[in-house]
């Protein structure tokens, strides 16, 4: 699979967040585990090192782009193979000593998808993180 992003790519971006009762660090070392990364990509998935290409079952994929320990990943992501390139960030956020806010931002996510469906998509991935593998 090769990433490349299209010319007419409107640059519009979904959101979603979600206020968990756990710390950052907690949060932040769930979705390191297997477990965290298969709740928030899906199943099958896991991001590897900065450059490294991941897949989940249900063909969307990837390519892992950074960690900012206890703040960011960010890593590309295709609908699937003949998917135009997009950008998520994953951001945590401290409320409080113990409440964290994990925040997806989809950049570029106009192009190709139903936004709608896409935000339902996110949800149910912030859902999974905050029921199953926290």
């Amino acid at each position: 699979m090769t990433e490349q992003i299209a010319d007419e790519q409107a640059s519009v971006t979904t959101v979603v967040s979600r206020v968990v009762d756990f710390p950052v660090k907690k949060v932040w070392a769930v979705l390191l585990t297997p477990d965290g990364q298969s709740a928030l990509l899906g199943e099958g998935a896991s991001l590897g090192d900065k450059g490294e290409t991941w897949q989940a079952a249900d063909g969307t994929w990837g390519v892992t782009r950074s960690y900012h320990p206890c703040e960011e990943i960010r890593f590309s992501w295709h609908k699937d193979e003949h998917s135009p390139k997009t950008w998520v960030d994953v951001t945590l956020t401290e409320i409080s000593p113990t409440q964290t806010k994990i925040q997806i931002s989809h950049d570029h996510s106009g192009v190709d998808f139903d936004v709608v469906k896409l935000t339902a998509h996110w949800k149910a991935a912030l859902s999974r993180v905050a029921h199953d593998a926290l």
